[in-house]
C-alpha cells in the first residue's frame, strides 16, 4: 500500500537563523514537529485532540540528516509520512525541500512512544494506528 505523505509550506522566519543568516540546526526540530501536527490534522485528527483525550505521543528518539541550509525568507515545504506503526510506537519520516527548486534541504525521522497523562505506556488509539495501514 501507498504511504500517505502531507505537506506543509513555511517561510523561514529571521528568529529561527543564526547570525550567517542561515537555519539554525534546532529549528529543523521545530519544522519536523510542525509537519506532524500538520499530518494529523489532514488524517482528521489533530494533536491537541489526542491529549485532550489523555495521551501524549512523547518523543524517544529524533534524527535529522542536513544536506544543503535553508537562509532566512526562503520558502520550504516540510512532507511527512508514518514510516513505522506498532501498538505502543509510532516513527514520522520527514523530507524538508526548498519550494522553488524542490532541492532537498534534511531528512529525518521522529520516533514517539504512547503514554497517558500519569506517564504509564499504552497503546496507540485505533484511529491513529489505522494510519499506519497507508
Amino acid at each position: 500500500m501507498e504511504k500517505v505523505v502531507q505537506e506543509v509550506t513555511l517561510h523561514v522566519r529571521y528568529a529561527e537563523t543564526d547570525a550567517m543568516g542561515i537555519v539554525h540546526h534546532s529549528s529543523y526540530i521545530v519544522y519536523f514537529e510542525e509537519g506532524r501536527s500538520n499530518y494529523a490534522r489532514q488524517r482528521g485528527s489533530d494533536y491537541a485532540s489526542f491529549e485532550r483525550n489523555g495521551l501524549y505521543l512523547t518523543v524517544a528518539e529524533v534524527h535529522a540528516r542536513y544536506v544543503k541550509p535553508a537562509r532566512y525568507g526562503d520558502q520550504i515545504i516540510v512532507r511527512c509520512w508514518i514510516d513505522e506503526m506498532k501498538s505502543r510506537t509510532l516513527t514520522f519520516a520527514y523530507e524538508i525541500v526548498l519550494a522553488e527548486t524542490r532541492e532537498t534541504l534534511v531528512t529525518g525521522f521522529s520516533k514517539h512512544i504512547c503514554i497517558t497523562h500519569e506517564g504509564k505506556v499504552t497503546t496507540i488509539p485505533d484511529q491513529w494506528r489505522r494510519w499506519g495501514d497507508n
